[in-house]
């Protein structure tokens, strides 16, 4: 199970959130599925040099309210919020409802999933060697404060005349455990030899509250806290 499942898919509605929150009718679903991954796609893209972690799509009445998590806002809001007007108007093409931008600053680039994955991605496009990309990644994110992280990487790894897969785990990543905050990030290395896929697991503790925005608010640490059944004597 904790092999063949996206960590996150199998968290959803446990200790995480959907990233698109919103409930249309069976004639508007598809239309605004539609939009939200053509939002995607586009911010993706247009943003690369920002540091996009997670893009979160709400829609109350004929509203769209985007936030971004940006490693680097300061490259999405541009010279006196300029290019937040731009990108407003562009989102604007994808979508009839008035559109709403919310940035939100990660503060610790190091321990998010995608964040590292897309780092490293970007090493191995720039012929860095894979192995010391891959332990600058796990000393970084055990440095500051992660309780474990495990990264993969697989493809024409070096230029390698055949593909292999090679991976690195330090601390703990209980893959199994429901109530673990496990952040997985994703990422593909465009080399001249071919494509290199990246996958990060960050464990950043337990969520042991019953709270659906609980990862978002400051981790409960270790088992405090934790309900203990009484039993008779």
């Amino acid at each position: 199970m904790g092999q063949k499942c996206n960590p996150i898919g199998l968290r959803l509605g446990v200790n995480r959130t959907w990233d698109s929150r919103w409930y249309a009718s069976k004639k508007e679903y598809g239309k605004l599925l539609q939009e939200d991954i053509k939002i995607r796609e586009y911010l993706q893209d247009k943003l690369k040099q920002a540091g996009v972690s997670r893009i979160i799509i709400e829609r109350p009445h004929k509203k769209c309210r985007v936030t971004i998590h940006s490693a680097r806002p300061g490259v999405v809001i541009g010279k006196k919020g300029a290019d937040i007007e731009k990108l407003k108007s562009d989102l604007g093409r994808y979508t009839d409802s008035e559109i709403h931008l919310n940035i939100v600053e990660i503060r610790k680039p190091e321990i998010d999933a995608k964040l590292v994955a897309d780092n490293i991605g970007q090493q191995l496009e720039r012929r860095v060697a894979f192995r010391r990309a891959m332990k600058r990644a796990v000393q970084s994110a055990m440095r500051l404060g992660a309780g474990g992280i495990r990264i993969n990487c697989s493809g024409r790894l070096g230029g390698n005349e055949i593909a292999r897969m090679e991976w690195y785990r330090e601390g703990r990543v209980p893959l199994h455990t429901l109530r673990a905050d496990v952040d997985y990030g994703v990422a593909t290395a465009f080399t001249t030899y071919g494509t290199c896929g990246v996958k990060v697991w960050i464990f950043k503790g337990e969520i042991l509250e019953h709270d659906p925005m609980a990862q978002d608010k400051k981790l409960a640490e270790g088992d405090a806290g934790r309900p203990r059944r009484e039993t008779a004597a």
